[in-house]
């Protein structure tokens, strides 16, 4: 794949970069160099390789999926101006 100098300054204008003729014409170098190496990333065989979260092997974390109350509202809104039955209440803003 080849990325031509308008595309470069596309992606720029995208990118809200200012970008002077030159610069475009060395990031259109720069752009096609990092699409060949992807397009060589593409050669290897990959086949029977699992994908993998790390380079080094390790079960994720995972916490107990248990529903709780958290058993501390009244705490939680001790220091709050004005509450409800462990609700915050707060003024009204639209009338």
């Amino acid at each position: 794949m080849s990325v031509d100098l308008k595309t470069v300054k596309r992606v720029a204008h995208l990118a809200r970069l200012a970008v002077s003729e030159a610069d475009a014409v060395r990031m259109q170098g720069e752009l096609n160099a990092i699409l060949g190496f992807v397009e060589q990333l593409d050669e290897v065989d990959i086949a029977g390789v699992e994908p993998m979260t790390s380079v080094t092997p390790m079960a994720m974390k995972k916490r107990i999926d248990a529903v709780t109350d958290g058993g501390i509202a009244d705490r939680i809104v001790a220091n709050a101006p004005a509450t409800m039955v462990n609700f915050f209440l707060v003024p009204k803003v639209v009338e």
